[in-house]
């Protein structure tokens, strides 16, 4: 199943995406009317029901006559990880990790696709894309196993850790050049597990324009999905709708010399999952 937040007059709602179509969940009896507060309230069975309910309703809306926000646009944390490819951590001159790093965006940050990634006014030359494969984290969990760590999650999407450079390396704890508004596109829509077959087996690239900049597969993650859920579980409690990013490939802006500037779509595409597509504007 595909979750997708659209905009209304009374702000964000969820709702169960179609092919080109989606069913609001407000049209499904639905216990809530976020994708944050379904995936609160309903476990895996619980969504697979609303997914059947949603094939068979009357009410739908063309994607086209919607705008798409952020699939979770009110998470309690966004966990990104840092150096979490090989050939990423080479491409900048640093080691590879020996225990996952990792730094905060927040929701301010978050944009769906189809809105406007705004460079800032004062930090605008050196804004760069990063494809990253999002989980986006289903119940409760602390202290979990490795192990069991995939049935904590609730499905995955792509995001654009987007990273003003001068900023990020003025600070060495990165946030000030992450955590800027409009800097985590993601989406278009959320992608639970069961329509995923293998997390570590997913291309990502990002194209800007059309021309293809950076290409990379999950299978390179140094540290998975499941090791990434279980060490953060261990220092704090993960919650439904909480998003973590897992890194991004080789291919990176800043090893190019090749920044975003007015006027660029970006495209981040993760094999199965969609792509998300921002127009770049300036501040």
């Amino acid at each position: 199943m595909r979750l997708v937040s659209f905009h209304t007059n009374d702000g964000p709602a969820a709702a169960v995406l179609l092919g080109d179509e989606l069913v609001p969940a407000s049209a499904l009896d639905a216990p809530a009317t976020s994708v944050r507060g379904l995936l609160t309230a309903l476990d895996t069975e619980g969504l697979r029901e609303l997914g059947k309910r949603a094939e068979q309703a009357d009410e739908r809306i063309p994607l086209a006559e919607v705008s798409l926000r952020a699939p979770v646009g009110d998470p309690q944390k966004i966990i990104c990880l840092g150096l979490n490819y090989r050939d990423h951590a080479e491409e900048t001159g640093q080691d590879i990790p020996t225990a996952p790093m990792w730094f905060a965006k927040f929701a301010n940050s978050l944009i769906g696709s189809g809105q406007d990634i705004v460079l800032p006014a004062a930090h605008a030359d050196y804004v760069d894309y990063e494809a990253e494969l999002a989980l986006v984290i289903g119940r409760s969990a602390s202290n979990v196993a490795a192990e069991d760590a995939l049935g904590y999650i609730a499905g995955a999407m792509p995001f654009n850790d987007v990273s003003a450079r001068d900023l990020q390396l003025q600070n060495p704890l990165w946030t000030s050049g992450k955590a800027i508004d409009t800097f985590a596109p993601c989406g278009p829509a959320l992608v639970t597990l069961d329509e995923i077959d293998d997390l570590r087996a997913l291309g990502l690239r990002t194209r800007i324009n059309g021309e293809l900049l950076q290409q990379g597969t999950t299978a390179n993650l140094v540290f998975g999905p499941a090791e990434v859920v279980a060490w953060l579980s261990r220092t704090m409690t993960l919650l439904p709708g909480d998003i973590i990013a897992t890194g991004t490939p080789a291919g990176v802006g800043a090893a190019q010399g090749r920044f975003l500037h007015d006027g660029d779509i970006v495209e981040v595409e993760v094999d199965g999952l969609g792509t998300v597509r921002n127009t770049v504007r300036a501040g």
